[in-house]
């Protein structure tokens, strides 16, 4: 099962790719022609070239070589060759989205340093070995350079041991709300996790009293709040200042639980100081919010999932199902295992054998990495998502134990909208809503995420399909960014914008926002994929009816057709399958990736051809 299941996922991913492709190499076209269109009156806008996506090695192995001539720049003490240093570090920060690890000294093997047995004695050592003063020189001479741009320079980890080294983080503000970069993380696990209480003690900044006071602040709900249970999707930003220090309020201290509830900083105060965002997805642990769950991880776009485990109690009930659907979306993946400071010895040790099994199994396939160090923490920040690495942090919320190392590894995760892959910006506008709200004296506001294109205040956009395939002409009134006004976002970002003309009745998930065009996209209501059963008790056969998560759309399905033989399907069965909405058509697209359940049942796929 597990070996089919991972070469269907490869299959997804080729067809996935392919379309995008595809599709994407028409948007750029459409946007042309209609840039070509413009009215006599109206001055054309200045358009940006695409930006070039380089192939990662290559970008790689450019920034060493820039890396090694900076160095060598800034050793000869010239002011001529101090300038040239300086642009080149303004264009290595720059090129990776404003901010930038320089490491200086020989660096550790990765592979060896990732399981823990690097010693000074250990082979395979890469960079120049450089003596303390030496160190420190370049560590002055970059802090000066750097603030010369405008940027800001700090110390991630320093060691005077045998290879001296040491890791600088170089990152420059953004230039105002509306750019600063922004890493989505969706926080999956079981009921009683503590998946809350490690938001709440990530964010406010006060330990937690092993009773459950970190986490009254996150609830949105009085229910919330009486059961302890997490039922609907939660939002938390954390922010990092330039230096990269976490910016919490004032009173993170305090003991007085009142103040903890009232003292949060407001959204708006975060945005304004931050250089970086991590927003945190708090999603519901238990059985019964499965579909809020499933809702959040398919419309949020995480760039990766964090599974809390609880120490005392392993990987249990809906962690593995949470897991598992992590796997199927293909998102990198994060362990944390909370409460180590109430665990015995024995048990955890337990928890820490079973965690790295699952992780192991062919399933899975992913290298577990226990991050002990600053060291580790930030080498497996920066190459995580491409090695197949899981790191696994143990960290404790109310001694506070092992949460240094969480918040550096956040503090370094590569921003959403960095990754061109999933979000273009040279596209036409495509806008999925994933919340709506009716908010007195603004009228229907709706939030989502900007998959391609870019979008402004003033706006003519179309709104849609509505149950008759039909879209809407509206303008965007007005538009947030983590609560915070701003005028134009981007691929890759979550907005709110006000819409002028719309009744909150006329607005559901799952709908989009495009540009404003003779012909808006077809409404679909019948679609072809690609599926796989990954678990059913009985067989599926045609008019079975299932619920069906693909992006921000989730609807109820029925299967109309499939090219089985004998027209069932079981578990661990591949088929081409014809589905159809129930209730009112949806805009998908051509590889998309879907997730359908009834209950229990499972089933993943991706979307080959609309009917």
């Amino acid at each position: 099962m597990a070996t089919a299941f991972r070469s269907f996922q490869s299959e997804i991913e080729e067809i996935h790719h392919r379309e995008l492709t595809k599709q994407r190499v028409q948007g750029a076209a459409e946007l042309k022609e209609r840039e070509t269109k413009v009215p006599k009156g109206k001055p054309k806008e200045e358009l940006r070239p695409p930006e070039p996506s380089q192939a990662e090695p290559d970008q790689q192995a450019d920034s060493a070589e820039a890396e090694e001539k900076i160095l060598k720049l800034l050793a000869s003490k010239t002011p001529a060759d101090h300038d040239v240093a300086r642009d080149m570090i303004a264009g290595l920060i720059t090129r990776h989205h404003g901010e930038y690890v320089l490491r200086i000294g020989a660096q550790p093997p990765h592979a060896k340093l990732f399981a823990g047995e690097v010693t000074d004695d250990s082979e395979g050592w890469v960079g120049v070995e450089r003596t303390a003063e030496e160190l420190d020189h370049f560590r002055q001479a970059i802090t000066s350079t750097v603030d010369e741009v405008g940027g800001k320079t700090s110390l991630l980890f320093e060691s005077k041991g045998k290879h001296t080294r040491l890791t600088l983080l170089l990152r420059l503000p953004p230039p105002n709300v509306s750019l600063t970069p922004e890493v989505r993380c969706a926080v999956v696990g079981n009921v009683d996790s503590g998946k809350s209480t490690t938001l709440g003690v990530l964010t406010r900044g006060a330990l937690d009293d092993g009773r459950g006071r970190a986490r009254v602040g996150l609830f949105r709900h009085k229910h919330e709040v009486e059961t302890g249970r997490t039922s609907s999707v939660g939002m938390e930003i954390l922010g990092f200042d330039p230096s990269g220090k976490p910016i919490l309020p004032e009173t993170a201290n305090s003991t007085d639980p009142d103040v903890i509830r009232r003292e949060k900083l407001g959204w708006e105060d975060i945005s304004v100081q931050a250089a970086k965002i991590v927003s945190f997805i708090d999603l519901a642990g238990h059985e019964k919010y499965l579909k809020t769950t499933l809702y959040g991880l398919t419309s949020g776009a995480p760039s990766c999932v964090i599974l809390i485990v609880g120490a005392n109690a392993g990987l249990i009930g809906m962690s593995k199902e949470h897991l598992s659907i992590a796997l199927a979306l293909s998102v990198p993946i994060v362990v944390c295992i909370t409460k180590i400071d109430m665990t015995p010895a024995n048990v955890m040790a337990e928890t820490v054998k079973q965690v790295v099994k699952i992780l192991k199994s062919p399933g899975c396939r992913k290298v577990p990495v226990f991050v002990k160090s600053s060291e580790t923490a930030i080498e497996v920040a920066t190459s995580f998502g491409k090695d197949k690495l899981c790191p696994i942090f143990q960290v404790s919320n109310v001694t506070g134990e092992g949460l240094d190392h969480l918040r550096m590894f956040l503090n370094l995760l590569p921003s959403s909208e960095a990754d061109t892959e999933k979000f273009a910006a040279n596209q036409p506008l495509e806008f999925s809503v994933t919340e709506v709200w009716s908010v007195p004296y603004v009228g229907t506001v709706v939030n989502g995420i900007i998959n391609g294109g870019r979008i402004k205040i003033g706006d003519p956009v179309m709104l849609g399909p509505d149950s008759n395939g039909n879209y809407l002409t509206t303008v965007i009134k007005d538009m947030q960014r983590k609560r915070a006004s701003v005028t134009s976002a981007e691929a890759g970002q979550v907005v709110s914008c006000a819409l002028k003309r719309v009744r909150r009745a006329a607005v559901r998930k799952g709908m989009v926002l495009v540009s404003k065009s003779e012909s808006p996209p077809k409404a679909i209501r019948r679609f072809e994929g690609q599926v796989l059963i990954l678990y059913h008790n009985t067989t599926l056969q045609r008019n079975y009816q299932a619920m069906l998560h693909c992006g921000a759309v989730r609807q109820t399905v029925r299967i109309v057709g499939m090219d089985h033989p004998q027209g069932v399907l079981r578990t661990g069965d591949r088929a081409t399958v014809q589905f159809e909405f129930i209730s009112q058509p949806e805009f998908v697209k051509e590889g998309m990736k879907l997730l359908f359940r009834e209950g229990k049942t499972k089933g993943l796929g991706v979307i080959t051809k609309l009917l």
